[in-house]
């Protein structure tokens, strides 16, 4: 089994809550949770980093008929997730654990740095920023900056796009938000805000960028050690970053709108399309932050 996480890794020190209505059953059956509608509407508006309708778990493997979802119910905070056997097992502790090796990250790269809040979602909640739900999936909201993630989202993606939503996939996800995050600290969004869609609209640019970042994060993450001097996180496998690319491809604009009306119009994007999400993604694995600018080149 492959494993994003070193199973003697301590994760003790995250601290993500867990918010919402509550009675969210143990299991998710397989197949047909929601309709294919809901599902791209979900998807559509992911990865927005703003006051949206968010992006990209399940158990141990989001293929299987069923599969834990939560380590935890109603409020408080994410129980059970002390160490990367934990998180290994249970998305709801690789979620958790994985903004702690995120913070750490950013902590060493941004001066200054202020964490985000966190929220493993149960059913829903409400938001500064609308309600937080896996019909909306995991999105970052800027005037709470706090990160909500619904863990069925993984499993859905899976069921309704064919994306495997594997361990290092749902890594890919938080990280992706944490970019958002970045953005709104060292004041990119407040620069660059809305000016419609399209491929080479500042939305788009925003959200290739935390892309970008995720990429760069990923490369770094073995390097993250907790109090012990061990390693949090194992180093990506090829099949590992396959995955990440594939998760990267199905949130794509391009690949929406062909899976939803057999369609494309690249003038109404506003995440970017698969092959520029998996390109960014890649530019920040292989080359780091610094290659991360997307709002300097003229088509991103």
């Amino acid at each position: 089994m492959l494993m994003t996480f070193n199973p003697d890794a301590d994760v003790s020190d995250n601290n993500v809550q867990r918010r919402g209505r509550g009675g969210r059953t143990a299991a998710i059956a397989g197949g047909g949770v929601v309709g294919l509608g809901a599902v791209v509407v979900m998807l559509i508006s992911a990865f927005t980093g703003v006051d949206l309708t968010g992006f990209l778990g399940g158990g141990t493997d989001p293929g299987s008929q069923s599969q834990p979802q939560s380590t935890g119910s109603g409020e408080g905070t994410v129980q059970n997730c002390n160490t990367g056997t934990d998180a290994n097992n249970s998305v709801d502790c690789r979620v958790a654990a994985t903004s702690l090796v995120l913070n750490k990250y950013w902590t060493a790269h941004v001066k200054g740095y202020v964490k985000p809040e966190q929220v493993s979602v149960d059913v829903a909640t409400s938001t500064p920023c609308g309600t937080a739900s896996n019909d909306v999936g995991p999105f970052y909201c800027p005037s709470d900056q706090t990160v909500y993630i619904d863990p069925t989202f993984f499993a859905l993606l899976h069921q309704q796009f064919g994306a495997e939503a594997g361990d290092l996939a749902q890594v890919y996800v938080v990280a992706h938000e944490y970019g958002h995050h970045i953005q709104n600290l060292i004041g990119t969004m407040a620069k660059y805000p809305n000016n419609g869609t399209g491929p080479t609209s500042n939305g788009v640019r925003t959200e290739v960028q935390a892309d970008c970042y995720a990429g760069a994060f990923i490369a770094d993450m073995a390097t993250q050690k907790d109090k012990n001097g061990n390693a949090y996180m194992t180093k990506p496998t090829e099949a590992q970053i396959k995955d990440a690319l594939d998760a990267a491809a199905a949130v794509g604009d391009d690949h929406i709108q062909q899976a939803s009306g057999g369609y494309t119009n690249p003038e109404s994007w506003t995440h970017g399309s698969s092959a520029q999400r998996q390109a960014w993604f890649a530019s920040g694995y292989k080359n780091g932050l610094g290659q991360c600018d997307t709002f300097s080149v003229a088509t991103p």
